[in-house]
């Protein structure tokens, strides 16, 4: 059942993105990204280096700062790609084409951040009893405003509606698909090195978070409810410990 609501959650925090895109003003929507987004940037943050880098560390994985590192640079060229989406940069140009490689590029990403959800989910928790919830919520309160964009962005394409919507239900599915193939790799064979993709994944949390807290200024002065939003996300970080 546990799992079922794992899928739900994931997929619907995908969803709901879309539906704040058709039925949020465009002034609320684009403040309602930059919120959620210094929110999650804060809680990414947080739990990567008060749960995740210290446990990863206490594992035997060896060069483990290596993963970490390899997977900032991993998040640093997927955003060639994407245009930075990942951090609320939104590049709308009415009648612009499908952005296929953006779309591929948030596809990998959201494969890769689900396949170690997969494992913890598997009852292998990587040396914490809540190392999955700390995970899933991660991926959630970031998957959210990531769908308001991307599903902004799809519905100013020379696409249909019916497509952009076909579109952003693909890109929902594609954590669930990594969380799926880390069940099958943790109850097959376990041939996975999980601590070393979750350091990888650690990495790209590293590098959307800090972009996200250094572009959340403007004219170099924090706005009072976006440095809010990035304590509220450090505290609940600290609380769902």
């Amino acid at each position: 059942m546990e799992k079922f609501l794992v899928y739900v959650s994931l997929i619907g925090a995908v969803i709901l993105g879309g539906f704040i895109v058709t039925y949020l003003h465009a002034a609320n929507k684009n403040k309602f990204i930059k919120l959620m987004l210094s929110f999650s940037g804060g809680f990414l943050l947080a739990i990567a280096f008060t749960h995740f880098v210290p446990e990863l560390y206490d594992s035997d994985t060896k060069n483990i700062g290596i993963y970490i590192l390899l997977g900032f640079l991993i998040q640093l060229l997927l955003e060639f790609f994407s245009g930075g989406i990942e951090h609320g940069h939104v590049h709308v140009h009415k009648e612009q084409k499908m952005p296929w490689g953006l779309f591929i590029s948030l596809s990998v990403h959201s494969l890769l951040e689900g396949i170690p959800l997969g494992n913890q989910y598997a009852g292998h928790e990587i040396h914490h009893d809540h190392a999955g919830h700390s995970l899933l919520f991660g991926i959630l309160f970031h998957q959210l405003p990531v769908a308001v964009a991307l599903m902004t962005l799809l519905l100013t394409t020379n696409i249909s509606k019916v497509k952009a919507w076909t579109i952003l239900i693909f890109f929902a599915i594609m954590t669930p698909l990594g969380l799926t193939f880390g069940l099958f790799a943790t109850e097959s064979s376990n041939f996975l090195n999980f601590n070393m993709i979750l350091a990888i994944v650690v990495g790209m949390f590293l590098h959307i978070s800090t972009t996200i807290i250094f572009e959340t200024s403007e004219n170099h002065k924090f706005n009072i409810l976006k440095l809010t939003s990035i304590l509220i996300g450090f505290v609940l970080a600290f609380l769902i410990q």
